[in-house]
């Protein structure tokens, strides 16, 4: 019991020191978004831009794993790359592993942005859309999740 009460306070004590580098890299990117990012213009083809992005993924999850998807993300933001709302992911890809860092960041596509709870179950446990959509307001015809057509 007694090992197991200092063991706890070994790392709580050694918590500022895990975090150290997580606050470096922030004010690394922080000063770069304040100065060279100023300077030559923001030129990102996604939303939050490619440092905020990496800033992001290291804050949740550390700066090894999250600086590996911050560069998947760089290398993605190319003109023939992707373009659009690109979020951090939630978790990391089940086959990441720290030995193989590649695995962690995604390299093409973009991360899908967060499910909007728009979709209610229905009474036989199929999704039925609660936007107005072009199966709103019919009666037996399936809805579908697509937005209306212009």
């Amino acid at each position: 019991m007694a090992s197991q009460q200092r063991l706890s306070r070994l790392f709580a004590q050694a918590a500022p020191v895990r975090l150290a580098p997580r606050r470096a890299a922030h004010w690394a990117i922080r000063g770069y978004q304040l100065s060279l990012s100023l300077l030559i213009g923001r030129h990102c083809r996604h939303w939050p831009s490619c440092s905020s992005y990496t800033d992001e993924a290291i804050q949740r999850f550390g700066l090894w794993r999250g600086g590996w998807i911050g560069v998947a993300r760089i290398c993605r933001c190319t003109p023939l790359g992707t373009s659009g709302i690109d979020l951090v992911c939630e978790e990391l890809p089940p086959d990441a592993a720290w030995y193989r860092p590649w695995s962690y960041g995604r390299w093409r596509g973009v991360n899908a942005p967060p499910a909007e709870p728009d979709a209610e179950a229905g009474a036989d446990g199929a999704a039925v859309s609660a936007g107005p959509g072009p199966a709103a307001g019919r009666s037996g015809s399936p809805a579908t999740d697509r937005p209306p057509s212009p």
